[in-house]
């Protein structure tokens, strides 16, 4: 079958369409991808061939009073248009949006052409755009159960949040921590803002090196921290530069293309709530502190921290209470304490459901093939 997904605009639309995408080709199935025009879609999507991408213009909704309001409905037009031309000559089986303004015209083509529709909310709390998205599409599919209470009248189907293939298989620790030139024997900590990095997070970090230094902290070589920080494109220099000032060893970059690395050599994790970063963790079983994102659509990043809190798998430590000596005892407290580590591990690992992209790509096959089904009945 062909089956159309939609997903851009940021990792956690993206990393998870591709994840389903993934699980579709190797059952032989087409796949047709729409991403945004962002950068961040450019440069997760270099050299991946096995799609078919299509750039969509769409942009976040801003408020409705505002003068941007002109500019994402024309922005949303120059969308729709191309997606109807492209499903003419594609004809696809089904569509699958990933979340954000992306995914809806893609969905609005599919309800025209007749195709099954399906959105993916990989959030505690939907945003303006899965919350119009979940009102046009055939079935709800949620990565948290919590969630189902905005969609009263649709159907819903709880599959977790999807992870890519190449995170699935955990590497060698010695191997993983050579791919960033690290050391054995020393716990790592990863810090990571999302795909486009987190300057509240990396101010933090900044402000705690010191603290958690060497020289400074009186800390012994034996005990002593090192660090793998995705700083997103700000703030690469200052932060190497406040390693290297705290004599602490690290490895920093704007972007990874090797997670699966970076989360097999992880001892903890110092990251937003986003729900696909979220998911990763949880594969991995990570102790993490997760400081969320406090602008986020509805505040989601909140809910989705406080149930990993809940769960004993993390800590939740808030933006505006972030300052660097508190983040140094969190990190400090938590890599010291063996026992804490184990007990976040094993509660963070009951948090991810098992092949949440196949969950997806079955319940997208199941209504494509129903629909073909019932149209082939039709015919004779």
């Amino acid at each position: 079958m062909k089956i159309a997904i939609a997903g851009g605009g940021t990792g956690g639309h993206l990393f998870p369409a591709l994840a389903v995408g993934e699980v579709l080709l190797e059952r032989g199935h087409e796949v047709l991808v729409f991403i945004s025009e962002k950068e961040v879609d450019a440069l997760a999507t270099k050299g991946r061939s096995e799609f078919r991408f299509e750039k969509l213009p769409s942009v976040g909704m801003p408020k409705l009073f505002s003068p941007a309001i002109f500019t994402f409905f024309k922005r949303f037009n120059a969308s729709l248009a191309p997606c109807r031309r492209i499903f003419r000559e594609f004809r696809p089986d089904a569509v699958l949006g990933m979340g954000g303004f992306t995914s809806t015209a893609p969905i609005l083509a599919g309800k025209w052409q007749g195709v099954p529709t399906f959105v993916h909310e990989s959030n505690a709390i939907p945003g303006k755009a899965n919350r119009l998205n979940g009102r046009l599409v055939d079935v709800v599919l949620l990565g948290f159960g919590e969630c189902q209470r905005f969609f009263p009248k649709a159907r819903c189907e709880v599959t977790g949040t999807p992870i890519r293939r190449s995170l699935k298989e955990r590497m060698l620790r010695e191997e993983a921590l050579a791919v960033f030139g690290l050391q054995s024997g020393c716990p790592t900590v990863l810090v990571m803002g999302g795909s486009q990095g987190a300057r509240g997070i990396n101010d933090a970090v900044r402000a705690a090196a010191p603290i958690l230094g060497r020289g400074r902290s009186g800390r012994g070589a034996e005990e002593a921290l090192q660090f793998i920080h995705l700083t997103g494109a700000q703030g690469v220099e200052e932060t190497r530069q406040a390693y290297a000032d705290a004599g602490l060893a690290a490895y920093v970059a704007p972007f990874c293309h090797e997670m699966g690395a970076a989360y097999s050599a992880a001892d903890v994790v110092i990251a937003r709530s986003g729900a696909a970063s979220l998911a990763e963790i949880a594969h991995y079983a990570l102790p993490s502190i997760l400081i969320p994102y406090p602008h986020a659509a509805e505040n989601h990043q909140q809910f989705n921290a406080e149930i990993f809190a809940r769960a004993g798998a993390a800590t939740l430590l808030k933006e505006a209470d972030t300052t660097g000596e508190r983040l140094a005892t969190l990190v400090r407290d938590l890599s010291g304490n063996p026992g804490a580590m184990a007990a976040a591990a094993v509660a963070c690992r009951g948090l991810a459901p098992e092949d949440a992209a196949a969950r997806v790509a079955e319940a997208v096959l199941g209504g494509a093939g129903a629909t073909r089904k019932q149209r082939k009945q039709a015919k004779h």
